[in-house]
């Protein structure tokens, strides 16, 4: 992938950022940045079926999708997965049960 295959690549090609002020520079930008805390905005393609999934599943909990995508990145990051999710789930509810 190249910046050309970008549609709007040519509209702003020409533009000059030689002085441009750093995020940190700008006080407004800088209080944005700081209550987003350590996340950044990205733009990526994910495919349709994923998202609407995503979407329907904030929906039903009240939630919001990108919460769950990152949530869901969090995870495979950690190296979890579904089947340890579970088993952890269902320990903590037999030890609640032995408790009672």
């Amino acid at each position: 992938m190249n910046n050309r295959s970008d549609p709007l690549f040519d509209d702003y090609a020409d533009l000059d950022f030689t002085d441009a002020k750093p995020v940190s520079e700008v006080p407004a930008l800088a209080r944005l940045q700081a209550e987003r805390g350590n996340q950044s905005q990205v733009t990526m393609r994910v495919d349709n079926r994923i998202l609407a999934a995503f979407k329907a599943h904030a929906e039903m909990m009240g939630g919001n999708y990108q919460t769950l995508m990152n949530e869901a990145l969090r995870q495979f990051v950690e190296g979890q997965t579904l089947a340890n999710v579970v088993r952890e789930t269902i320990r903590r509810e037999l030890h609640q049960d032995g408790a009672r």
